[in-house]
């Protein structure tokens, strides 16, 4: 992996360690610069996890991108660093009841020497931007959210608040995953038609000062203690937004097909 490139494109200069303070600072980076975006997937582009793919896409070309791209550029920076991560599939519940929900989402558990935390990148608007301690009940804050874990078995589900309203965001075991499961699941995520991320709209950049976050065409924009909703009101408004948030707008976007917004599609 070129850390310096990706340095550079997340704006990290500080000593780089083997402690908890590098692993704060190397998340909160990381999910400042690099937005939660599937915009390839709309537009039914490949979706690569391959380093190289990532580095040309979310370095090189400064796009965004979801869980698998995220989680797997951080977890490449971590082990270059000599962190020790460990990649693990979840199953979202912010979608579907546990029952019905698949195994598709992609989070690391990163072992310290004050314990085990999970960094989760690529989780859109309820993405923990500090690493939450795999402990119960422990909660992680950073500008109003809050993250924690409560277990049930051998399961721990994450749970976040948020604005006020309190959610499950995902279950795992933690049992460890290779290349082949985040390959199928990403397959499935990108291409099957009953996907959430070929129907609709998700997007996620953190700002200086608070998140713009989008799904369909309901914009959410939070400064601070003030948070202002809106809608889109057509693809040259998204095109607006991408470029003001998110650093990148191409043509083909005028063309975007969204299932879920008729008129889209």
């Amino acid at each position: 992996m070129d850390l310096d490139r990706y340095f550079d494109r997340i704006r990290f200069g500080d000593p780089a360690r083997v402690d908890h303070a590098t692993l704060a600072a190397l998340l909160a980076a990381h999910m400042s610069a690099i937005p939660f975006e599937n915009i390839d997937v709309l537009l039914g582009r490949g979706i690569r996890i391959d380093l190289a793919g990532l580095e040309r896409k979310l370095v090189a070309a400064r796009r965004g991108g979801y869980c698998f791209e995220h989680a797997t550029l951080l977890k490449a920076a971590l082990e270059a660093l000599g962190f020790a991560p460990v990649a693990h599939l979840a199953r979202v519940l912010v979608v579907q009841p546990r029952a019905l929900a698949p195994r598709t989402h992609m989070i690391l558990s990163v072992p310290l020497p004050e314990g085990t935390f999970v960094v989760d990148p690529g989780f859109g608007a309820l993405a923990p931007r500090v690493p939450v301690p795999l402990a119960e009940r422990r909660e992680a804050t950073c500008g109003g959210e809050a993250h924690w874990f409560e277990r049930d078995g051998a399961a721990w589900t994450l749970k976040a608040r948020q604005d006020g309203a309190t959610q499950d965001c995902w279950t795992t075991t933690f049992e460890p995953e290779g290349p082949a499961d985040f390959a199928v699941a990403n397959h499935y995520t990108a291409t099957h038609p009953e996907s959430p991320f070929r129907n609709r709209i998700m997007l996620r950049a953190l700002l200086p000062d608070g998140r713009v976050s989008v799904h369909n065409r309901d914009l959410r924009i939070v400064r601070g203690a003030n948070a202002v909703t809106t809608q889109l009101a057509d693809r040259t408004a998204l095109r607006t937004l991408l470029s003001t948030h998110f650093g990148f707008d191409f043509d083909e976007l005028d063309a975007l097909r969204v299932p879920t917004i008729p008129e889209w599609s």
